[in-house]
């Protein structure tokens, strides 16, 4: 008998085991794991490496976001709106040109107050200062109006002057009523150009602002009517 031969078929059998019995034990453990994990609430299939695409898409987002950082940085004064930029800039030129009148009115208003002459002085004097004090408080609001929505507002006199569509007045001297009917005329024509930029902010569904535009109409227009009504002269 060959024992060597023998014992060499006794040795492959003892390896086959041995290696039947390992992979019995090793898919026991990776059963018994996924038991554990099932019952601790993991979910199995989530738990892999991250993929190349996980990974890229991180980045994207953080570079997004660097980017937005740097030019917030880069324009410190452009305020965050849900409006459009395109309602932003028709909503601040309209707003900016109607604060350049009722900055060019406010003073033409106080002018003809200071100058005020005759004998309804003292009516005409406190009626004009009346219209200044109201015209000069939509000033902050307009401008503020215009900040809010991400735009930038006057800055100088001589912005105001360059974008105003009042005529100034600098006569030496200018008759009472014809004062007055002047004044009707520009608060009459500041009421149509309200109506206007009305119009651009209920394009853009800039709600506040039309709101405030709708308060200034009507304190435009019953100006206008005192006017007039200061001008009338006997039938």
């Amino acid at each position: 008998m060959d024992l060597n031969r023998h014992g060499g078929s006794v040795n492959r059998r003892h390896l086959l085991v041995t290696g039947h019995l390992s992979l019995a034990t090793s898919s026991k453990a990776t059963a018994l794991n996924r038991i554990e994990n099932h019952q601790s609430g993991v979910d199995v299939n989530l738990m892999i490496t991250p993929t190349k695409n996980t990974t890229n898409k991180s980045n994207s987002k953080s570079n997004a976001r660097a980017s937005e950082l740097l030019h917030r940085r880069d324009a410190p004064l452009e305020t965050r709106t849900d409006l459009k930029p395109a309602a932003t800039r028709d909503i601040s030129a309209a707003m900016n040109a109607i604060l350049a009148d009722v900055f060019a009115l406010y003073v033409k208003t106080k002018n003809f107050h200071w100058h005020m002459s005759g004998p309804h002085f003292r009516d005409y004097h406190l009626l004009l200062d009346e219209h200044a004090d109201q015209l000069f408080a939509m000033t902050d609001p307009i401008a503020e109006r215009v900040r809010k929505i991400g735009g930038l507002t006057l800055r100088s006199i001589g912005r105001v002057a360059r974008t105003q569509r009042v005529l100034d007045n600098d006569a030496e001297y200018v008759e009472p009523l014809d004062m007055l009917a002047e004044l009707a005329d520009d608060n009459k024509a500041m009421a149509a150009r309200l109506r206007q930029a009305h119009n651009v902010c209920e394009k853009h569904r800039d709600i506040a602002t039309a709101s405030l535009i709708e308060v200034w109409i009507d304190e435009t227009e019953r100006r206008t009517w005192f006017l007039f009504e200061a001008t009338r002269r006997r039938n």
